[in-house]
């Protein structure tokens, strides 16, 4: 016997929405932006409505400027949408680890007066699902005192942590639209290929894996298709594990938790990516306090974490998250993988990054720009891998590790970070 179900309009909704509240924003493929640009329309009613959420995606309407005055966004990490109001001062950067957010919200630290999801239609028991995001959304529904939810039947229905109860929502409004994608693979340059080669090469079989966000990450599962027997362990999906699931490369047998099912937090890339995780019990969604818990991550051997860099300095600190000081990113969960990695029996914690940007600049710097942040300290970093090879740099001193990430650098750069580095440790 099916669930009655009472849908309103977004109008209606979104009317227990006061000023000075906190709205918790779901993110990733489920951005809700049906909600959110209905709750712009809101806005001359509004004063200082705080918005938190993570990663989000497509042409988020309240972050304009003229809903300034409306709408605060306090993010905790900077996805391109908001880039701009962040760096024009509209916007604020909360610097946390992934695993730590749901505690933000559980202990009041970030109380969370209304959560706006993005879910699948309700199953027959009045069920929905978070979809392609349960990360931190599953916290915030649970600790939230309102929650609204945009029901669409584009969402995937994924198993794990995410399912929801119709009784446990306020609101629920119904819209259909696509969700946004990202395709990395599209983007992936012969530079970064070649990275991907020399860290599939790293991976042994029956290893589990964990890959970061952007096109290094998917390149690697793109030189992977040799590989026998691998898992999966990860904050997020890419396309590229869909070729690996179906040859049966990756099929979780060698995980020591979760074995024979993959994990994950959230999933963003194509259609292709969303059908494949809809209703597919082999991939478990889980809330992100559990899969990003370095003492969880350790319990797999041969745990490999894949992450990316935007610059590394001579002593192996790695900044991910800002150019100078402009806040491009965020700290996300490179630190709980790069250390449940490190502790895992076999495992390797791995940044990569290309030698130069598109537009010629030095990753691999003497030291790094003026107001950067450091994401993996030099006492975390362990590999460091670009186009020309590896370093290795885990129980090497700082000249050991200067002469380790100069042999990896551009050669055009090798030069001015050999003097650089007379000049810091007095011989090489």
């Amino acid at each position: 016997m099916s669930i009655p179900i009472q849908y309103t309009t977004a109008e209606q909704a979104l009317s227990i929405i006061k000023s000075n509240q906190r709205l918790f924003v779901h993110g990733s493929a489920c951005t809700p932006l049906f909600l959110m640009r209905k709750l712009a329309e809101q806005a001359p009613r509004l004063k200082n409505v705080e918005l938190v959420f993570i990663t989000v995606l497509g042409d988020l309407e309240v972050q304009k400027p003229q809903y300034q005055d409306s709408f605060h966004i306090n993010c905790m990490f900077v996805s391109a949408p908001i880039r701009e109001a962040v760096s024009e001062g509209r916007a604020d950067f909360i610097p946390v680890f992934l695993s730590d957010i749901p505690d933000l919200f559980k202990k009041k630290i970030l109380p969370i007066d209304v959560a706006l999801v993005h879910v699948s239609p309700p199953d027959i028991h009045g069920y929905c699902s978070l979809g392609a995001s349960v990360d931190i959304a599953r916290s915030a529904v649970n600790t939230a005192k309102y929650v609204i939810a945009q029901v669409n039947p584009k969402m995937p229905r994924t198993h794990g942590d995410g399912l929801i109860h119709v009784n446990s929502f306020s609101h629920m409004v119904y819209h259909e639209e696509d969700l946004p994608e990202v395709n990395y693979s599209e983007n992936t340059t012969d530079t970064e290929l070649t990275i991907g080669k020399y860290i599939a090469g790293m991976i042994e079989n029956g290893s589990t894996l964990q890959m970061g966000i952007g096109t290094i990450p998917d390149a690697v599962l793109r030189a992977l298709n040799n590989h026998k027997d691998l898992g999966i362990h990860t904050e997020m999906l890419s396309d590229s594990v869909i070729d690996l699931f179906e040859k049966g490369v990756i099929n979780n047998r060698k995980k020591r938790i979760h074995p024979n099912k993959a994990v994950t937090g959230f999933a963003i890339g194509t259609r292709r990516l969303y059908d494949y995780v809809h209703d597919n019990p082999a991939i478990n969604f889980l809330d992100i306090d559990y899969v990003n818990d370095p003492h969880v991550i350790r319990r797999n051997p041969n745990m490999v974490a894949i992450n990316s860099a935007i610059e590394v300095d001579l002593t192996g600190q790695v900044c991910a998250d800002s150019i100078g000081a402009v806040q491009f990113s965020g700290i996300g969960g490179q630190m709980d993988f790069m250390r449940g990695a490190a502790l895992s029996e076999g495992g390797k914690p791995i940044i990569a990054l290309t030698s130069r940007t598109k537009k010629g600049v030095p990753r691999i710097v003497p030291c790094l720009k003026e107001f950067a942040g450091v994401v993996t300290t030099r006492g975390h970093i362990h590999y460091v891998v670009t186009e020309y090879g590896i370093a290795y740099l885990y129980g090497k001193n700082l000249r050991q590790r200067a002469k380790a990430l100069i042999d990896i650098a551009h050669p055009d750069d090798r030069e001015s970070l050999t003097q650089a580095c007379f000049e810091r440790f007095k011989q090489f």
